[in-house]
């Protein structure tokens, strides 16, 4: 795996202070003391106050440092990657925050933080400092395991904690509150790859096919392997786990985890199959879904869940200073609106049947749907791989539609399929082909015949598309094709088409789409000139002579 880093010894310091830099508050600082000692504290922290101090090793972030702030964090003790913070680094924190209130540790249950942790409460007690601890064991994976992982949960803590702290609370309420708060929550990970630690060799343990449940934030294995399947069938293993350690008579808040790199569009797939499984009925706030407690680039999210009293969820809504922190929300069903029909609108079309038009449109859509693949092999190498899903995709509306088509009166026809385009298939494509049958219908409707309205929906498509023959687009087949099915017949645009698909392959770049990113020549033929010309030769073969 690649990353982007200076010096491996030097990774978490220069990531402390670009944090610092770019926080845009002037209520943060950190420690002196780097390399050995990293600590970011609040600058404008009031002794009086119960300080809340945790960490752990970096590789988590936004934790620990992004919540340090106005009703969260009083200092966060980092160590190198996924590595506890020393027993100086943190006496260091507690000696910098603590003052007559005196100080809580909030610690994951891993050897190394309750060792290195413990040991600097014991140093700061000596001291003369209230230092009190609060072990978090939310990781239900290994149910029988004596010592359970301290995970995402744990933010749940610090949040309960800090709230409770900033408000005057005394050390005593405080660390009951977090103690009590520790045996309400319930977490699970799951995870697609393991993650990779810059500057070390990196093998994936996982299949193509498979995934692990039940890892850890080190990306240690988890407690079993488990096949790669849609998301709610994914969703619905761990909200069994996950269900059947919560009271059915009590209210939780979830957070939704992401662990490192799963893309925004995926957390919120996943934040919907979520609140639509066996966990929804319980749920009444939501924190998430985004990166709260990550694993540095692991491919996977966890679910943590606490029980609600009123004092919990008061300190959960509550706002904070730190920007890292999302909002605590109540669960919400989407507000769904009618869809505004337009005023100019014509009258609604009425549904008719025409034999030879349906087997024409239905041939032709599953001519599209059958080049799904061959087209995004095609354009995975000079776009994003989507060209036949998306075609496909327009293909199957139009044919899911056919009943409601009026297929006797052909300009009706080529509208309501510009209609069902623009709306189904999404990107450039589906506009382009909106256009082109719209403006075809247009031209039909004001008497012109079908070849003089296909070219005039083509002047159209062009002229708000941009593309001319020669720039390495479906006109390249498209224009070619319809001026010799207007001129001399299917025969010929189907080879007219076929000459200007194949000449794409040849043309040093292309000049408009996707494709034009790409600065060299591609050797293939553009994905949408291939489909013009495989359409056209299909039709041609429909109506050939027997």
């Amino acid at each position: 795996m690649k990353h982007f880093f200076n010096r491996k010894d030097s990774i978490v310091t220069e990531a402390l202070d670009g944090f610092l830099a770019t926080a845009g508050s002037g209520t943060l600082a950190r420690l002196d003391g780097y390399p050995e000692i990293k600590v970011v504290l609040r600058a404008d922290w009031d002794k009086t106050k119960v300080a809340v101090v945790s960490g752990g090793g970096a590789g988590h972030e936004p934790s620990h440092a992004g919540f340090v702030g106005a009703g969260m964090l009083t200092a966060a003790v980092s160590g190198e990657i996924f590595a506890s913070p020393s027993v100086e680094a943190v006496l260091a924190a507690i000696r910098a925050t603590t003052g007559p209130a005196g100080c809580l540790l909030i610690v994951k249950n891993y050897t190394g933080d309750r060792l290195n942790f413990g040991l600097a409460a014991e140093k700061a007690r000596a001291e003369g400092f209230a230092v009190e601890m609060v072990i978090v064991a939310d990781d239900i994976a290994l149910p029988d395991i004596a010592q359970p992982r301290g995970v995402a949960g744990t933010l749940f803590v610090h949040k309960i904690a800090a709230h409770l702290a900033e408000t005057g609370h005394d050390l005593a309420s405080v660390a009951a509150a977090a103690r009590a708060a520790a045996k309400d929550i319930v977490s699970l990970g799951i995870s697609l790859s393991s993650c990779s630690i810059p500057g070390q060799a990196h093998e994936d343990r996982f299949g193509d096919d498979d995934g692990e449940l039940g890892l850890g934030i080190h990306g240690e294995p988890g407690v079993e392997r488990i096949a790669l399947e849609a998301a709610s069938k994914l969703v619905a293993i761990m909200a069994e786990r996950l269900a059947a350690r919560l009271d059915p008579h009590s209210r939780y808040a979830l957070l939704i985890n992401n662990l490192g790199s799963v893309p925004p569009l995926e957390m919120s797939l996943i934040a919907n199959a979520v609140l639509s499984s066996s966990l929804a009925k319980a749920v009444a706030l939501t924190i998430g879904p985004g990166h709260l407690m990550t694993a540095l680039n692991m491919n996977g999210f966890s679910l943590s869940l606490i029980r609600l009293d009123a004092d919990r969820e008061a300190a959960l809504l509550a706002p904070v200073g730190p920007h890292a922190w999302l909002p605590a929300k109540p669960v919400r069903q989407p507000v769904v609106l009618a869809v505004a029909k337009s005023a100019s609108r014509d009258a609604a079309v009425t549904a008719s049947r025409d034999a030879g038009v349906e087997q024409l449109i239905t041939a032709i859509c599953e001519k599209l749907i059958s080049l799904e693949e061959p087209l995004n092999s095609l354009d995975a190498k000079a776009g994003d791989g989507d060209t036949g899903s998306t075609v496909a995709t327009g293909a199957r509306s139009v044919l899911d539609r056919a009943d409601t088509l009026p297929l006797a009166d052909r300009g009706a026809t080529l509208a309501t399929i510009g209609d069902i385009l623009g709306t189904s298939m999404g990107g450039s494509s589906g506009v382009l082909l909106s256009i082109f049958f719209t403006a075809s219908a247009q031209s039909l409707k004001g008497g012109a015949p079908l070849g003089k309205a296909l070219l005039a929906g083509l002047d159209r498509m062009t002229f708000y598309g941009g593309a001319k023959v020669g720039d390495r687009t479906m006109v390249d087949a498209l224009e070619p094709a319809l001026k010799a099915l207007d001129a001399s017949g299917l025969e010929a645009a189907a080879s007219a088409a076929r000459h200007g698909a194949e000449a794409t392959a040849a043309m040093q770049r292309a000049k408009a789409g996707r494709s034009a990113y790409i600065g060299r020549q591609l050797d293939i033929a553009d994905p949408g000139a291939f489909a013009v010309a495989e359409v056209f030769a299909a039709v041609a073969a429909m109506f050939a002579p027997a």
